[in-house]
């Protein structure tokens, strides 16, 4: 029986795709780097190393989804964005991946561009979309804040997961034992109620950390609607 590992385990995709996504979440970590470092200041780099910290943790909760090598578990890449940014919170998540794979076994280490870019990459970018779009059209109070973390972390989940289909209609090896769109449902579907899961303890974080400190929320910091009250109006989220 084989030992079922969180992310993708090696042997799940071929050589040559997990090679081609390598090459691409090096190329967009380093562009997440350049661009990042515009973002870090006295506040969000201890910050970014607390939201490290805090993921690394909430991945450790792992739930099967096939029995060849494939798992889900929390993600924490809306976490990031919402708290240190797209940039910064990429870069967060995707050094909890290279020290989970190198140091715990945990994903296979060929696999790490899959896995960053699944999770680092795509989960973070959804995320931030999402929560571009959502502080543009609710109140910046606390339920509305808490429905912006729960909804992009939810579908920030979803949407990484529909990576791994992607990846392995491009070069699956492992019989996950369905049809692609079999596959992707049972995906979207696992995730769908980890992302509800994710999604409250990203809502239930964000929203203590606005209560006691507004300026470290760097999406109230970096998003601010036509005509929206600063940092410091919104600071109460009441």
């Amino acid at each position: 029986m084989e030992t079922l590992a969180m992310h993708i385990s090696n042997g799940i995709i071929n050589g040559p795709v997990a090679a081609i996504f390598a090459a691409l979440a090096l190329a967009t970590l380093t562009a997440c780097v350049l661009r990042g470092r515009r973002d870090l200041d006295d506040r969000l780099a201890p910050m970014a190393g607390l939201v490290a910290a805090f993921i690394f943790a909430v991945q450790m909760l792992n739930f099967p989804i096939f029995t060849a090598g494939v798992s889900g578990h929390l993600l924490g890449g809306a976490l990031a964005a919402m708290l240190v940014g797209p940039w910064v919170g990429a870069l967060c998540v995707s050094v909890v991946l290279v020290v989970q794979a190198l140091v715990f076994g945990d994903g296979g280490v060929a696999m790490l561009g899959l896995n960053i870019t699944n999770m680092a990459l795509i989960g973070t970018a959804a995320g931030y979309l999402l929560i571009a779009l959502l502080l543009r059209v609710l109140p910046r109070t606390s339920a509305g804040l808490a429905v912006t973390a729960f909804v992009s972390a939810l579908m920030s989940v979803v949407v990484a997961s529909q990576g791994f289909i992607l990846e392995y209609w491009l070069g699956g090896t492992t019989d996950l034992g369905s049809n692609l769109a079999g596959l992707a449902g049972t995906m979207a579907g696992a995730h769908l109620f980890i992302g509800i899961g994710e999604g409250l303890i990203t809502a239930t974080t964000v929203v203590t950390v606005a209560k006691v400190r507004p300026d470290l929320v760097y999406a109230l910091r970096g998003l601010r609607p036509a005509a929206a009250p600063t940092v410091a109006a919104v600071g109460g989220v009441r």
